[in-house]
């Protein structure tokens, strides 16, 4: 399993620059570019509503990968050693990209 940081600092799911999610989609089919990928579990945060509370360092989790173009995708898994998703300030879900696509 990768080794995932977030910077989406506007998810629901975001804590201290990690994922509070057991697994994750990375949306972008036909990604050429890392900016046509996207967190498929990005939820917006409004307020102080509904931010999770789980908060563990450099989380290990499951990624599951639609971007069947990138180099570390294994039939819809990321191999990944170490994975970042981007999108400070995202508002939807095609405001964020997966920063390890590698096509």
């Amino acid at each position: 399993m990768p080794i995932l940081d977030c910077n989406v600092n506007t998810c629901v799911h975001y804590a201290d620059n990690c994922c509070c999610r057991s697994n994750i989609l990375v949306e972008g089919t036909h990604a050429s570019k890392d900016n046509e990928t996207s967190c498929g579990n990005f939820d917006q945060r409004r307020g102080d509503c509904c931010q999770n509370s789980a908060r563990e360092a450099k989380l290990q989790l499951a990624v599951d990968c639609e971007a069947i173009s990138c180099v570390y995708n294994e039939n819809r898994k990321c191999c990944a050693e170490h994975i970042g998703i981007s999108g400070p300030g995202a508002k939807m879900a095609d405001q964020t990209k997966c920063a390890s696509f590698k096509c």
